[in-house]
């Protein structure tokens, strides 16, 4: 899992990157409300671990900000403030889970695979199409079609457009996609990205009108969707 440690107190963060680390977790830390709120929207994690009181922007208000921006991925809240109307607030503004301080490495663990599988449980009961334009992928058939062409991708095109699709709207890095469809976690310094979103461009685009990839230049590549 890659995880988002938004927390100003070090040795708790530090206790949990060692910890996640050692289970071959990869854990960002953000010391302050600021900093973590742009990660937050900037960066593609499986799980938030959040703490309430922070410098710059508060934990709340991190969940709420998120939410308001459609941003789903699972939170957990860790904080002090431990009395029942605490844990409810922080729930109703967004929270998956509600941890007090002091913790047990073992049940912040728990509590993350538990928020992660969950929200990976639902993504898939929902999703068995993902659409852009008038292309239609179908994830149980493992096809695509625009208009009435059917398009024929190889593993690893399929992969990099389901992946562009479940973000559409979003920008979408090169190093999100070393990551989450090479599952590279270091630059390899190569032209793979560039040669097989070219290789999707053509199946996808020849002969249509309205290109699905449009390139951000300098950041990455986005799919927008004008028929919403």
């Amino acid at each position: 899992m890659r995880i988002l440690v938004i927390d100003d107190d070090e040795k708790v963060s530090s206790f949990i990157h060692r910890g996640m680390n050692e289970l071959g977790h990869k854990v960002d830390i953000a010391s302050d409300g600021k900093d973590g709120l742009f990660l937050a929207t900037t960066e593609e994690y499986d799980v938030l671990i959040v703490d309430r009181m922070l410098p710059g922007v508060d934990g709340l208000t991190i969940l709420q900000t998120i939410r308001a921006a459609k941003n789903e991925t699972p939170a957990i809240i860790l904080s002090a403030l431990g009395r029942v109307e605490e844990r409810v607030k922080g729930l109703r503004s967004g929270a998956d889970d509600y941890l007090v301080k002091p913790f047990a490495f073992s049940e912040l663990l728990a509590r993350t695979e538990l928020v992660a599988a969950r929200r990976h449980q639902i993504e898939t009961k929902k999703t068995t199409e993902l659409f852009a334009e008038d292309l239609v992928m179908n994830l149980l058939s493992r096809s695509v079609i625009r208009g009435e062409k059917k398009i024929e991708l190889q593993a690893r095109e399929f992969r990099l457009l389901e992946y562009l699709l479940r973000h559409k709207g979003q920008l979408v890095t090169r190093t999100m996609l070393m990551e989450h469809v090479w599952d590279y976690h270091f630059d390899p310094q190569t032209n793979v990205i560039d040669v097989h979103i070219s290789r999707l461009r053509k199946k996808i685009d020849s002969g249509f009108d309205r290109p699905i990839i449009s390139t951000v230049r300098g950041s990455g590549y986005i799919v927008e969707d004008n028929t919403e």
